[in-house]
């Protein structure tokens, strides 16, 4: 086969416009409610203390929703710093602009990092002495405090000093002349469990050592050192996790990790997953519908494809599984979640057409469906369904 040649050259790094004519809406896409995640934030601080503070979590690119909105949002309805994973995520938040202290939950180990860290004025999180020792020089190179928090380990086996070391490790970190110690915290591995009340939870056995541990350290009360365990189920359950800060993420994007709760919230859900229908057909009674011919029609029925599938982060053990909505009605996913594209059963129906738009998630009427459905359905958490979207859905802010 002769490839043909051409001298005509295209430069697509000086023309880029074309990506700014795409509508976002065009396929499938993520709407971003940020008065909701206000609302959230303002509803869940008013449960706190006056004293604590509240960080809100925006770690994975805001659960999905996108970090920068709900940090804008979440800082309007009253939060006070801001929890990231990793150090790319907290230089993201800097070059947008926004000022609040931001803690880096994940761990950073290298000197060069932890520089990095200091210059975007990014608190670590430090599980180790040499870590701390690493921080101080930094600070006195710069010839200033470098702030940080220590995490102990009460019970996740993850990050964090060792609680049975810690006691004797504090009081060499507080010899370093150049660190400034912000905050000191441990992590809930089971705060969502059946019974968090029951006094031997594993919860109420973290929460006890935790505050002996404090108890054994020589706190001084100038330094102004926050104390905080509570994730979003600690914080739900009672004030006896709350401390200084709770750092919360999941319900404050509007779900309750509990099963069982004392309070009575009505948070609202700030994401809405919605697409687009590329396309309508009828198959007769017995034709297989997708890879593997899993679903075979059991009359005459009307499909409707949608442009959306697991390489948007739909997961595909979802297929047959879930429904849509549309015009307020539900209507049934059937054969297998491909990588790009759903179909539908939408027999009966008359007003949906090419171009019509699906809630995959979200409300429209009385119809609700949540990730906490799509959690259950594909025997996962609500946490996984959120941060499974990927960047090729656009994310529109409706607010």
């Amino acid at each position: 086969m002769q490839i043909r040649q051409t001298n005509k050259k295209f430069n697509f790094q000086k023309d880029t416009t074309f990506e700014q004519d795409i509508d976002p809406k065009q396929r499938a896409w993520i709407e971003v409610r940020g008065k909701a995640l206000e609302t959230n934030v303002r509803q869940l601080r008013s449960k706190l203390r006056k004293d604590c503070q509240f960080m809100a979590v925006v770690k994975a690119d805001g659960y999905g929703h996108d970090a920068k909105v709900v940090s804008e949002y979440a800082i309007k309805g009253g939060a006070s710093q801001l929890g990231v994973a990793t150090l790319n995520e907290g230089i993201r938040l800097r070059s947008c602009g926004v000022k609040v202290p931001i803690l880096i939950l994940g761990n950073l180990y290298t000197k060069r990092d932890l520089i990095i860290s200091f210059e975007n004025d990014l608190m670590p999180t430090i599980s180790s002495i040499g870590e701390c020792l690493i921080c101080n020089n930094i600070g006195k190179h710069f010839g200033s405090k470098f702030y940080l928090h220590l995490k102990v380990d009460t019970g996740m086996s993850r990050l964090g000093f060792e609680c049975s070391k810690f006691v004797q490790q504090f009081e060499k970190i507080k010899s370093f002349e150049n660190i400034s110690i912000a905050g000191i915290y441990s992590h809930l591995s089971s705060a969502d469990e059946i019974n968090p009340f029951d006094s031997k939870s594993v919860t109420q056995l973290q929460r006890k050592k935790f505050q002996e541990l404090l108890k054994k350290i020589n706190l001084d009360k100038n330094q102004n050192i926050k104390i905080h365990l509570a994730n979003s189920a600690g914080m739900l359950l009672n004030q006896d996790f709350h401390f200084d800060m709770v750092r919360i993420g999941l319900s404050m994007y509007g779900y309750s990790p509990l099963i069982k709760s004392e309070e009575n919230f009505t948070l609202k859900p700030a994401l809405f997953l919605k697409v687009k229908v590329s396309f309508i057909r009828i198959i007769d009674k017995g034709v297989s519908v997708s890879y593997g011919g899993k679903f075979v029609s059991t009359k005459k029925t009307k499909l409707a494809v949608l442009s959306i599938g697991y390489a948007d982060g739909v997961l595909r053990n979802l297929s047959g599984k879930i429904n849509v909505i549309h015009n307020s009605k539900l209507y049934p996913q059937v054969g297998s979640i491909t990588m790009d594209q759903m179909m539908v059963d939408i027999t009966g129906s008359n007003d949906i057409q090419v171009g019509s738009t699906m809630v995959l998630l979200g409300s429209e009427g009385d119809k609700t469906i949540s990730p906490l459905h799509w959690a259950k359905e594909s025997n996962t958490i609500p946490w996984e369904i959120l941060c499974s979207f990927k960047n090729r859905l656009p994310r529109v802010q409706v607010d």
